[in-house]
């Protein structure tokens, strides 16, 4: 990887010294957004000046992210619910990590820190409600500088128009399955077909039309298997005679839980059974009629996680398109595939379906990665990631410094079968958006390989605060909270130090 001189670093220092003292004494918006944007423009000018290697040398990039896909839907992670041969083909081919994570489980913010390269409160993404601030230095801008040609198609749900891209063509807000509308570079068209057919139609359109002398980065984003779970008409009766099994937490009462995770309103019954009711016919297609208690339980889980496998299905088979183009086109060698989901999902685990909640099925999300020339095919890892590792190792691959103030690292090491000694052995969460439909308080916490603490605020509620211990070696299902269990006295301390380290690492004040 090419480094800056130390002139360089000189000229970024006065600069931001410079800089961050006028903007300090001007009240002026717009002042101080020039100056953020003159900032940003040197340094990507300085960045694109290192990037030495021939064009030829470097990857391209092809980032595919689906909205709400779980791990144990994957069925390179697990098979007993889920067949995707097609992402699993990345898992063969690439690297796969077992312990993947986000730092907020939540669409725009995911995407917020996949852009950014850092958490939450650094770039401003707290929850879905507000508007990304697309002026912020991102990894799009800083590979366009560095004469990538980039690229997104499909979900982009953080309301501001794209910045950093040569080509946008996006579904606006959640989007719709079926004749969907996407933003082509400001102008909305609707597109007859079926969503994941079209945004790959779209992605594959634009691959053909790029310029075959300069690397690319694509990121390729399904809006599946996101709600509300429409399937495309030729799946419909997939799996309609089947019985999917069910989660082994499926019958989980709540009982040894903190009151947080009781009132959150993310049950399959009633909570999205209302849901269900209210999106239609044309959505529901059935009614469960007089059905109760088990056998209700049962109806509802058997409609939501068909549909769930259904949406996938199609996102398995596009995945697979856009990896034959690869082949057929002579770009597999040179290209970094990544796949992986904005967060995680409960699909029934818990009896829950939403996401949000610091437990492991929001929290963990699929991660492969395949680079033949430095990946080793059919490689695992243990080793921790986090969705603010992503831009950081998008840089590196291309041949770029990574920025100082971005939060994660590089996963470029481990994913050449090198784990650097310091690496993390812990991992921060903070859930910020106050609740709304689904009623989780707002929390945050740390996961280590043992145990896992969560602080929750209680003022949402107007309760106390409340606090869980779990013992993710005694307890891989997350059933028991071990906080105020003596014998955990000491481990809470510990973790409470622990995470107190990690808050003030990433500046976190709230």
């Amino acid at each position: 990887m090419t480094g800056r001189s130390i002139s360089d670093y000189k000229i970024l220092e006065n600069v931001g010294q410079v800089g961050m003292g006028i903007m300090h004494k001007a009240r002026d918006m717009k002042i101080m957004r020039e100056l953020a944007t003159a900032c940003l423009v040197l340094t990507l000018a300085l960045t694109t000046c290192h990037s030495s290697a021939p064009d030829s040398q470097r990857p391209n990039i092809l980032y595919i992210m689906t909205d709400d896909h779980a791990p144990q839907m994957m069925s390179a992670y697990d098979s007993t619910r889920a067949s995707t041969p097609n992402l699993d083909r990345i898992a063969r081919e690439g690297m796969m990590f077992r312990n993947s994570f986000v730092t907020n489980s939540l669409c725009a913010p995911s995407r917020a820190v996949l852009l950014t390269g850092k958490y939450s409160h650094k770039n401003g993404q707290l929850g879905n409600r507000e508007t990304f601030d697309g002026s912020q230095p991102t990894f799009p801008k800083m590979l366009q500088a560095a004469g990538y040609q980039t690229a997104i198609v499909g979900k982009w749900h953080l309301k501001s128009e794209p910045t950093g891209f040569d080509y946008w063509n996006v579904l606006p807000g959640q989007g719709r399955y079926l004749d969907p509308v996407l933003i082509e570079t400001g102008e909305e068209k609707t597109h007859r077909g079926y969503v994941t057919d079209v945004i790959t139609d779209l992605a594959l359109s634009w691959l053909r039309n790029r310029d075959p002398d300069r690397p690319f980065a694509l990121l390729y984003h399904h809006k599946a298997p996101h709600a509300e779970w429409v399937p495309n008409p030729k799946h419909e009766s997939l799996f309609e005679n089947e019985m999917i099994a069910r989660p082994p937490t499926f019958d989980d009462d709540y009982a040894g839980r903190a009151d947080p995770i009781k009132m959150a309103t993310n049950r399959l019954v009633p909570d999205l059974l209302s849901r269900w009711r209210r999106w239609g016919p044309e959505l529901a297609k059935e009614d469960p009629g007089d059905l109760e208690g088990e056998q209700l339980r049962e109806w509802m889980y058997q409609q939501y996680v068909k549909d769930y496998l259904r949406v996938m299905k199609s996102v398995d088979d596009n995945v697979g398109r856009v990896l034959d183009f690869l082949d057929e086109q002579g770009l597999a060698e040179n290209t970094l595939v990544i796949y992986t989901s904005d967060n995680g999902k409960f699909v029934g685990d818990h009896f829950m379906f939403d996401k949000r909640l610091m437990y492991e099925g929001p929290l963990r999300i699929p991660l492969v990665v395949r680079y033949p020339p430095a990946i080793a095919p059919g490689s695992k890892t243990e080793t921790y990631s986090l969705n603010v590792d992503y831009a950081p190792t998008l840089l590196d691959y291309a041949g770029l410094d990574i920025p100082v103030d971005m939060q994660g690292r590089s996963l470029r090491p481990i994913l050449e079968g090198a784990v650097p000694t310091d690496w993390r052995q812990s991992i921060y969460y903070q859930y910020w958006e106050p609740p709304g439909g689904h009623n989780v308080e707002r929390h945050y916490g740390i996961r280590t390989n043992r145990h896992k603490l969560i602080y929750y605020h209680g003022s949402d509620y107007g309760g106390e605060p409340a606090w869980e211990l779990i013992d993710l070696q005694a307890d891989p299902n997350e059933y028991t909270n071990l906080y105020d269990n003596p014998e955990y006295a000491e481990t809470v301390a510990t973790l409470k130090g622990e995470l107190e380290r990690l808050r003030a690492e990433l500046d976190v004040e709230e």
